[in-house]
């Protein structure tokens, strides 16, 4: 289930950064027509998104390949996000680092 929600915030935080973005470039930020548009189309694409992921984890579960395939290719990818386990630690660093190392 953790990569479940992994995957939904990766899609979310996005989503919600880029409608910040451009209430961000408008000047005087107010509540208009555009402003309640942009919020409806980052929640409904949301909402689309966790309704898939959910149908294609349940069919993983349920060992139903139909489900899971099915919603996968209305997500745009006929198979889950698998992410590599990476033990809980990165790798330990070789060499050192000095301050005038440029970055």
């Amino acid at each position: 289930m953790p990569a479940l929600f992994i995957s939904v915030m990766r899609t979310g935080v996005p989503l919600v950064a880029g409608w910040l973005l451009t209430l961000a470039v408008k000047t005087g930020v107010t509540i208009d027509s555009d402003a309640v548009t942009y919020a409806v189309t980052v929640a409904l694409v949301l909402v689309y998104y966790v309704v898939f992921r959910l149908l294609e984890v349940l069919g993983s579960r349920l060992r139903g390949t139909a489900l899971q395939r099915f919603s996968g290719i209305l997500l745009g990818w006929a198979r889950p996000p698998q992410y590599p386990d990476a033990g809980g630690s990165l790798p330990p660093l070789t060499g050192t680092v000095s301050s005038r190392d440029p970055l």
